[in-house]
């Protein structure tokens, strides 16, 4: 199976989600929907009377929030076939059911609002079936998400030092032993450094990934200084010419400012060798938090000068948008995303796969 089969299926509940929300917009009786059969002779006019009824969010809210999983493969199809036969006027009600949709799908009010206004400054007053308006959508998506597709620069002959940080249970361990991974079958040499001193978990997840890859972990006893652990190993890795030293950190919470001050020390000691380094600081998501992710990319990106995301779990929940509302907000630059636990289920980020995936639309 493809990356972007996987992907599909992963984010099922997020297309689904936004398949249904439309299907919802495009029965609603309150405005004119317009047939195939019946555009020429019943409806003459491009745009609808601004006093129509407010469009029920709370239903929106409901329809998309639970995908009928008894609907029969003919029944669906007969239903799909029918709503693209069907148009709907991009009106001002039709925008703001748009946005309530977006909302729904976890993009965030901001990115929802710049979505629709934009593609209501392109579509307005047209008659759209529901094909073209998801298509619509997506070409939106896909503005938004393509200045951030940019993948981990790693420079030649220099050591290329790569810090990785995130919450508890963000997949950040699994995500370090898959890159490894991916540099070392690249040709490079790679070591690990189990910086999650506390953990012990952490370092024997770290250990099997490294004898996996057949890459180096360094680690120190249990409790230790973190940032002396650091220093340490980029020491070392300078000495042996080593490629890439990826740093594991511990699963912080943004809340504890202790904590955050041991990620602040590790990256000073590692600028007393090199003041470029970390070279590459990646933050990495758990994308089943939704808008929560949000904050903590503002509090890593003040403590660690974060430099790009890992969005991990993309696995089903109906939360992928958050990944178009943190494109929209910090442009950082997206550099993966997960959608697994397999060792090849962490790919560089595609924004046409991902915008593909997480509306259902069949292409851009």
């Amino acid at each position: 199976m493809s990356f972007l089969s996987k992907l599909k299926e992963r984010l099922f509940k997020s297309s689904s989600k936004i398949e249904e929300g439309l299907e919802t917009i495009m029965e609603d009786t309150s405005s004119p929907v317009i047939t195939k059969e019946n555009n020429a002779s019943e409806h003459k006019q491009d745009v609808v009377s601004s006093s129509a009824l407010p469009f029920n969010k709370q239903k929106i809210l409901e329809d998309t929030g639970t995908a009928s999983n008894s609907k029969s493969f003919i029944s669906k199809l007969i239903k799909n076939n029918k709503s693209s036969k069907k148009q709907r006027i991009v009106d001002d009600k039709l925008l703001e059911s748009l946005e309530d949709l977006l909302i729904s799908a976890d993009l965030g009010v901001s990115t929802a609002m710049k979505i629709t206004a934009s593609f209501g400054e392109i579509q307005y007053g047209r008659k759209l079936s529901m094909n073209e308006i998801k298509l619509g959508l997506a070409n939106e998506v896909k503005k938004i998400l393509d200045p951030v597709s940019v993948p981990i620069g790693i420079s030649k002959g220099v050591l290329q030092v790569v810090l990785v940080v995130g919450v508890n249970g963000s997949g950040k361990t699994t995500t370090i032993g898959k890159l490894a991974n991916q540099f070392k079958s690249a040709g490079k040499s790679v070591q690990i450094v189990a910086a999650d001193t506390f953990r012990a978990a952490a370092v024997e997840q770290l250990e099997v990934w490294g004898e996996r890859a057949n890459v180096p972990v360094l680690k120190t006893s249990s409790g230790g200084d973190p940032a002396a652990l650091a220093y340490d190993s980029m020491m070392r890795a300078q000495k042996d010419g080593t490629d890439i030293l990826i740093i594991d950190t511990a699963g912080r919470l943004q809340n504890k400012s202790d904590l955050m001050e041991e990620l602040a020390k590790i990256v000073r000691v590692l600028r007393k060798i090199d003041e470029k380094a970390p070279q590459t600081t990646l933050l990495v998501l758990d994308a089943s938090i939704g808008q929560n992710a949000i904050s903590q990319v503002e509090v890593f990106q003040k403590t660690a000068e974060i430099s790009g995301l890992v969005m991990t779990k993309l696995d089903g929940s109906a939360k992928g948008g958050i990944l178009v509302a943190l494109a929209d907000r910090f442009q950082l630059p997206i550099h993966a995303i997960g959608i697994g636990e397999g060792i090849d289920d962490l790919q560089p980020f595609d924004p046409e796969e991902f915008t593909i995936a997480l509306t259902g639309v069949e292409g851009l």
